[in-house]
């Protein structure tokens, strides 16, 4: 099914953006990684990726056209699709727009820090053009974002494209790059601390710059800041010396990387350029396989450095082994550990989800005998893919819920939304708590497809990869704690969705069967549902179609 796709809000200020340049034309093929087109917003100019494989079926308008944010940008789906119904629905409002000049720079799809000019104050150099940077709004969820890392020291140069520092908000760990010349003259707070949305984050402009006033003023006169502040001056020694060791650490030895395939600019996307410096990859020795030569993530992957500098190996060595401390035998002992952000979005949200749907729940057990005896097979057929109960289970759900459309809606106050595609959320286990990717379309898709999808996005979870286009749009969500021996518990709903099933683990036990006792294979499911959009009788028959379909799975072929 055709997907489409709108003009994204890529910084807090944007109302429109203009359409640059389009890298692909109607009919083209495209991939997730390649570049569609740059977009001109009110802060810079941009890429934007693909995040679907596909064909071009519709573009918005030529080089040069405006477009309001959410309105209809393009549309990736099968060649040959009919989009028309899209293109009509899509109410794009566009207008032609004169292209603004700008120097030719490296550009990327993440959302860019909105900046300000900084506020007229005692002592404060307008003249000096200093960038007030603000902590950036990087997802519809995010209220502040932890300083993961400084990529940049107070002192130093910084030049256009350059990443500051590495934002940890409550879904993903997100580069932030400089769309301005000039020094670093001051961080908002230390690696770990903590910054609101729109908040001072750091100050770039000319050495002897009154510092001390911008601060001051971001601040509304002098008060003090929640946030610890780094000291805006730095020894002449120190600030030097970092650059230089963080520059003997990145380079790979270029002894064994003998021959420069890129010199001057190079293209890369935020991705590879990011996974480039967590190896110890130049990305001068790397050719690119995208648009261009661009580089693209699995240039990356697929580039092997022949060795890895011994500094860098022993402090990857020492991230990966934290060191606990024993508490004394007989002495009280605890430790206060820092609330994640993803961790504050999770209690956030899933409390006004539980105090604001009123949640009521529905647990069957399904016979899983003929799943049991029929997934060695399907792994027989599949070869490179291990199908697993899950995704079987994920597929029999998404074929009950075209059957049963009001289980997948949601409620939207004065409006009840029943949608007709099939998005489903797979909760994933991670680290500082929970993500919840989407398979999109889930329904249309085979088994293998399915599987496939689901340990990508598991990867990228842990990884801290997800965009979020990638955990955004479900309509149902599915939370399977079988794996760890769970038989049965309820979950909380992933508003706005109106359900989440609740799956446990396969248990052998005693069932009738024919008057006789014999031993089955029995998995227990609770359906929790918003009683605003689904009553108990609509639960009730989707959860007997799940049934239906799991006790003879090969009817989800049907």
């Amino acid at each position: 099914m055709a997907e489409v796709i709108k003009m994204p809000r890529l910084s807090d200020t944007m109302t429109e953006g203009v359409i640059a340049a389009w890298h692909k034309k109607v009919g083209d093929p495209v991939k997730k990684g390649d570049l569609l087109a740059e977009i001109e917003t009110d802060k810079a100019t941009m890429e934007l990726e693909s995040y679907q494989d596909g064909t071009i079926l519709h573009l918005a308008g030529p080089d040069g056209t405006k477009i309001m944010v959410d309105d209809l940008l393009a549309i990736v789906g099968k060649e040959g699709e009919d989009v028309s119904a899209l293109v009509g629905g899509g109410g794009a409002k566009t207008a032609p727009a004169q292209k603004a000049e700008a120097p030719e720079q490296e550009t990327s799809a993440q959302p860019q820090p909105e900046t300000k000019t900084a506020p007229a104050t005692s002592g404060l150099d307008i003249a000096a053009m200093d960038e007030v940077v603000l902590m950036p709004r990087l997802s519809d969820t995010m209220t502040e974002g932890v300083i993961a890392a400084w990529r940049k020291n107070v002192g130093e140069d910084v030049k256009k494209g350059d990443v500051l520092a590495d934002i940890e908000t409550d879904k993903a760990t997100m580069e932030l790059e400089s769309y301005k010349d000039g020094k670093l003259l001051y961080q908002g707070a230390e690696e770990g601390g903590t910054i609101k949305v729109n908040d001072l984050l750091c100050v770039i402009g000319k050495e002897g710059t009154d510092v001390d006033a911008i601060v001051a003023a971001s601040k509304g006169g002098g008060e003090a800041a929640a946030q610890p502040e780094v000291p805006a001056q730095q020894p002449a020694s120190q600030s030097a010396s970092q650059p230089a060791a963080a520059a003997e650490t990145a380079q790979p030895q270029q002894a064994q990387q003998p021959q420069v395939v890129n010199e001057g600019r190079i293209f890369a996307s935020p991705l590879a350029k990011k996974i480039a410096e967590e190896r110890g990859i130049d990305l001068k020795y790397v050719k690119g396989s995208g648009d261009n030569g661009r580089i693209v993530k699995s240039d990356i992957e697929n580039y092997t450095p022949t060795a890895q500098p011994a500094a860098q190996q022993a402090a990857t060595a020492s991230q990966a082994q934290p060191a606990v401390a024993a508490a004394p035998a007989g002495q009280e002992s605890f430790e206060e550990v820092q609330v994640s952000q993803m961790r504050k979005t999770i209690a956030r949200r899933l409390s006004e989800s539980k105090y604001t749907a009123p949640h009521f729940y529905l647990t069957m057990s399904i016979n899983m005998d003929n799943v049991v005896a029929a997934r060695p097979r399907l792994n027989e057929k599949a070869k490179d893919y291990k199908i697993s109960f899950n995704d079987i289970v994920l597929k029999a759900v998404a074929v009950a819920l075209k059957k049963h459309p009001a289980v997948n809606s949601s409620w939207r106050g004065d409006t009840i939304r029943v949608n007709h595609h099939v998005n489903i959320g797979v909760a994933v286990a991670v680290p500082d708590g929970l993500l919840v990717p989407v398979v999109r379309f889930a329904d249309t898709k085979s088994l293998t497809e399915l599987s496939a999808e689901v340990k990508e996005f598991a990867q990228k979870a842990k990884d801290k990869k997800l965009q979020p286009s990638d955990w955004e749009g479900s309509t149902f969500t599915i939370s399977n704690l079988g794996m760890f021996g769970i038989e049965q518990f309820t979950g909380i709903i992933n508003s706005p969705d109106a359900c989440i099933l609740a799956v446990g683990g396969i248990s052998e036990e005693p069932v009738v069967r024919n008057g006789q006792i014999v031993v089955g294979n029995i998995m227990k499911v609770t359906l929790s549902c918003d009683h605003r959009v689904v009553d108990g009788a609509s639960g009730a028959a989707f959860l007997q179609t799940l049934k239906e379909l799991l006790e003879e799975p090969l009817r989800i072929l049907l």
